[in-house]
């Protein structure tokens, strides 16, 4: 109780969060040295680290933790084969502004799966996404929010497809460093 005999209520915990699947150990540690290069010929983006590979599936945004832990209670879906595929980028005229890695094989299926956490979204009333959704594998930013030119870059490493069973609820944490991104929860999906 405060000093006026009040009682207090618990501050309420917000996060910056989002869902994502997560690249398995194999795909990422493949996806290392192809970063290193990239980093080399192309210093004026930010290239993800490894360890923080994911598909984001629907961004959130700060919000309170206790909506996303009960979306993420909520969301279900079949377990599916994905395939990562070329190299591309989001530009803005001749300038890049995102390097990602799209789908090869999985695309219908990952795309379901953002429907259901988005439809998720707005039943616990949060704003529904406003852009289509596009799965890709973000491996960098331009440094500069107007893009930057992107120099030619290798052929990335042919990957295995893999089976993707696990949502992940994360929160994602700022800083001088760029972004880490902790998982607070799983979801498991089924239908193996």
């Amino acid at each position: 109780m405060g000093p006026d005999g009040v009682g207090r209520e618990a501050p309420v915990e917000r996060i910056r969060a989002f869902f994502g699947l997560p690249l398995p150990d194999e795909q990422r540690t493949a996806l290392a040295s192809y970063l290193e290069a990239c980093t080399a010929l192309a210093p004026d983006f930010r290239w993800s680290d490894p360890g923080n590979l994911h598909l984001t599936i629907r961004f959130v945004g700060s919000v309170e933790r206790s909506i996303v832990e009960g979306i993420a209670s909520r969301v279900s879906g079949p377990a599916f084969e994905i395939a990562l595929g070329d190299v591309g980028s989001f530009r803005r005229g001749r300038l890049a502004r995102v390097v990602w890695m799209g789908i090869r094989d999985g695309g219908g299926a990952l795309r379901a799966l953002a429907e259901r956490v988005d439809g998720e979204c707005r039943a616990a009333g949060l704003e529904p996404e406003t852009r289509p959704f596009t799965g890709h594998l973000t491996l960098a930013r331009a440094r500069s929010r107007d893009g930057e030119p992107l120099p030619e870059l290798p052929a990335p490493p042919a990957l295995e497809p893999w089976r993707a069973r696990e949502l992940v609820l994360y929160s994602s944490h700022l800083g001088r460093g760029g972004a880490v991104h902790e998982p607070i929860r799983i979801v498991q999906l089924s239908g193996e």
